[in-house]
């Protein structure tokens, strides 16, 4: 299946897959690591859509440590998260800055 994705599509799911537990990459991260800067919105058409259930997409969060969308269940991506170590204000990721993953 991962052959019938574009060229950007496999990109970015390398580049997700490389995101170490305890980690954050935002989408604008991931689409720049994947040569495309500016394409946070394609990020994450793609990992909606993607078809490797086991990738970390949860590593994946929104500009400035917002977590962003999770398919229907922010709640999942929040307790995995969670048992990575993070810790959340409201709806964003505390330390945002120090766990980053440029």
């Amino acid at each position: 299946m991962l052959n019938a994705l574009t060229p950007f599509a496999r990109r970015v799911l390398r580049v997700v897959a490389g995101i170490p537990a305890g980690r954050v990459s935002t989408y604008g991260d991931v689409a720049r690591r994947a040569g495309r800067p500016g394409a946070a919105r394609a990020v994450g058409n793609i990992l909606r859509e993607a078809p490797e259930p086991t990738l970390p997409y949860h590593r994946v969060i929104g500009a400035g440590g917002a977590l962003g969308g999770f398919g229907r269940s922010p709640q999942l991506k929040r307790a995995l998260l969670a048992a990575e170590g993070h810790t959340f204000r409201g709806k964003r990721l505390r330390d945002f800055a120090k766990r980053r993953l440029h």
